[in-house]
């Protein structure tokens, strides 16, 4: 055994759902007296948590967990890709442990035994907050695990089950300590926020010596007073999504939405087992719009889906045009093993998705160019990520985002002259312009004594 028998080498992979995952493996390690360091560092172990949502993600936690196999570490495999252990193990015979998604007990286990450590000494004190992978000043929260849909695209159910929703003072005590261990910013986040409470039958929670029912909408008004920014993601369009966006218009949300569409056809949106309709969905967004007038909302579509026609793509593409969303991904169908629709007809030539996706992508750029416009001019509070101190003859410049933006996913806010910002500072700035995707600023002043 090497000088680096107490170091376990840690990668984390996929969405903020894993990255929450990863965070409370990482505590435990940490706990059990180990050094967690990063991929390229010394280490005998390595822990790689995986993401296997569609073959793109799969080939990168494949080529890390042949990159540690190489360099002739011990691999544990953790995450959604270890939920088929037999596939992994029988394409990897040398990995010491395969779990599946939020597996942390076993994983810290498989370590201890990898590196021969029965560890004795006393753990520390527990933790107020779970060790973060994010900057300081922001946090994922995730309110509950799995997901009842039954999307024909996806396998997530079957690698994370069923809804299983937190209960409701779990969430608001780890929210307390995430705001005091720093974060200015929580991220909701599930696989549909929407569906929270669902399986508990919402049942009631004594709060401040009241009965809260364990639902989005009274859970999203009890973090309004514990946070001073709350972000929602990941969110279907029903109808008990209306009752957050006065939240938003009062301050208590931000007023950003993650709304997952994925198609506006009919026909595709079946095919595909999604469940709300295109128009219900228009006419939703039309609604939150003129209670909310500033709400800002990110989708997600895919084109190439089996069956799908030059006229379904001539429908999503109508319903961007009216729908002026704020952000938009698109992806090209990907035939993860596993999905029912993969044994749909009409399997479209991968040049032909490449196709719809750039006219997609292309008229969105200006229906974004368009969102961004209404904001020069105006006076915006900033959340700041990043701060780079003035060089010889030049001066202090800062990244942050608006209420508008989720970090890593959407646009930045670039400010000049940023003299006295820190990350995890308000600020106020006015913008003065934009390009495709970020904001260009000055700075009015900085705002600390909020949150």
């Amino acid at each position: 055994m090497s000088d680096s028998s107490k170091r376990v080498s840690f990668v984390s992979l996929g969405c903020p759902k894993a990255l929450v995952d990863s965070e409370h493996i990482v505590t435990e390690l940490l706990d059990s007296g180990y050094d967690v360091v990063a991929q390229e560092e010394a280490a005998d172990v390595v822990v790689v948590n995986t993401c296997g949502f569609i073959d793109a993600a799969k080939a990168e936690s494949y080529a890390v967990i042949e990159q540690a196999i190489e360099a002739q570490r011990e691999v544990v495999v953790t995450g959604c890709l270890g939920a088929d252990a037999q596939a992994l193990l029988t394409r990897y015979p040398q990995l010491q442990h395969v779990s599946g998604p939020a597996q942390v007990a076993p994983v810290v286990a498989s370590v201890d035994q990898l590196l021969g450590r029965g560890i004795t000494q006393a753990k520390p004190s527990p933790r107020e907050a779970r060790q973060r992978l994010t900057p300081p000043h922001y946090a994922y929260l995730k309110i509950s695990e799995g997901c009842n849909h039954d999307c024909s695209f996806c396998i997530i159910p079957s690698m994370r089950g069923g809804l299983r929703s937190r209960p409701l003072r779990d969430v608001l005590d780890e929210a307390h300590s995430l705001v005091a261990d720093g974060a200015k910013e929580l991220l909701l986040i599930a696989q549909d926020l929407s569906a929270y409470g669902v399986d508990l039958k919402y049942q009631s929670t004594d709060v401040r010596q009241r009965q809260v029912e364990t639902r989005l909408l009274p859970l999203c008004e009890l973090l309004g007073d514990i946070a001073p920014w709350v972000r929602l993601h990941y969110v279907y369009p029903y109808p008990n999504v209306d009752k957050l966006i006065p939240l938003m218009s009062e301050g208590k949300l931000l007023p950003y939405l993650d709304v997952p569409l994925q198609h506006a056809s009919p026909r595709i949106l079946k095919a595909m087992r999604r469940p709300a309709a295109a128009e219900k969905a228009l006419a939703r967004i039309q609604r939150w719009r003129e209670i909310c007038p500033q709400l800002a909302i990110r989708s997600t579509f895919i084109v190439g889906f089996p069956g799908e026609t030059e006229a379904d793509v001539g429908l999503l593409l109508d319903f961007l045009s009216e729908a002026q969303l704020d952000r938009v991904g698109c992806f090209t169908y990907s035939a993860v093993e596993g999905a029912a629709a993969n044994q749909l007809d009409g399997a479209v030539d991968e040049r032909d998705k490449l196709d719809r996706q750039e006219m997609v992508y292309e008229l969105q750029a200006g229906i974004s160019a368009a969102r961004l416009d209404r904001l020069v001019g105006q006076d915006l509070r900033i959340l700041i990520d990043e701060a780079t101190p003035a060089s010889p003859g030049g001066t202090a410049q800062a990244l942050g985002r608006s209420m508008f933006d989720a970090p890593e996913i959407d646009g930045v806010v670039h400010v000049a002259q940023a003299e006295g910002l820190s990350p995890g500072d308000f600020a106020w700035v006015n913008i003065e312009r934009h390009d495709d995707h970020d904001l260009y600023a000055s700075l009015l002043g900085k705002n600390a004594q909020i949150g």
